[in-house]
C-alpha cells in the first residue's frame, strides 16, 4: 500500500504534462468548447488505461525482446503525429464552414484512443509502470487496478487542457490570432513527437 501514493504522483505528472494528447485536446477546447472536447479526454484516458494493463499483463517482455518492433511503433507513431501537425498548422479559423469543411484536425474518442495506441509519450509512461510499480510476483489484479488508477487520474488532467483550450478560444478574435495559436500548437506538436522518440530517456 506504500507505493500507491507514488503512483498516484506518477499518474498525476504523466498527464498533466505537454504531450500530443494533451496538445491536441487543447486544440479542440480551444475550437469547439470544452464540453466537445470530453470525448476525447474520456477515449483517451481509457486507451492509456488499457495500454498500462496490457502491459503489465506481458507484453513488455515481447517488445523488450524486438527492440525492432518498438522502433516500427515510434516511427508509424511520429509520422502520423507529424501529419497530424501539419494539418493543424494549415487549418483555417474556426467557422461553421471550416468544421465542416474537415481541413481542422477532427479529434474525438476514437481518434484519441488511436493516438495513444502510436504516441510513444503513452507508451514509455506505460513501461515506467511496469518497471517502477510492478515485479515479477504482481498479480494480474493489481496491474488492473495501477490500470483504472491511472485512467481515473488521467481524466481530470486532460479535462483541465480542454478547460484551457476554451480559456484560449475566447480570447482570440481576429483570424491572425487563430492563426498563430494553430501555427504555434503545430510546431509543439511535432517537436513534442520528435523529442519523445530521440531523447527517450
Amino acid at each position: 500500500m506504500s507505493s500507491w501514493l507514488p503512483f498516484t504522483l506518477f499518474a498525476f505528472v504523466a498527464s498533466i504534462t505537454p504531450g500530443p494528447t494533451n496538445l491536441l485536446i487543447l486544440t479542440q477546447g480551444a475550437r469547439q468548447g470544452w464540453k466537445r472536447a470530453l470525448p476525447a479526454v474520456f477515449g483517451a484516458s481509457l486507451a492509456a488505461a488499457l495500454i498500462v494493463l496490457i502491459i503489465g499483463g506481458g507484453l513488455a517482455q515481447t517488445l523488450l525482446a524486438h527492440p525492432l518492433v518498438r522502433h516500427v511503433m515510434a516511427v508509424v507513431g511520429v509520422a502520423w503525429l507529424s501529419w497530424l501537425a501539419l494539418k493543424l498548422y494549415r487549418s483555417p479559423p474556426p467557422t461553421l464552414e471550416s468544421e465542416a469543411s474537415g481541413r481542422a484536425p477532427h479529434f474525438g474518442a476514437l481518434q484519441a484512443a488511436g493516438l495513444q495506441l502510436v504516441n510513444p509519450k503513452t507508451w514509455m509512461m506505460a513501461f515506467s509502470v511496469v518497471g517502477v510499480f510492478t515485479d515479477g510476483t504482481t498479480s494480474t489484479i493489481h496491474i488492473a487496478v495501477l490500470a483504472l488508477i491511472f485512467g481515473g487520474i488521467a481524466v481530470p488532467c486532460l479535462a483541465c487542457w480542454a478547460l484551457m483550450g476554451s480559456g484560449v478560444g475566447r480570447l482570440f478574435r481576429t483570424s491572425h490570432q487563430w492563426q498563430w495559436f494553430n501555427r504555434g500548437l503545430a510546431f509543439l506538436l511535432l517537436g513534442v513527437a520528435w523529442w519523445s522518440v530521440l531523447i527517450p530517456g
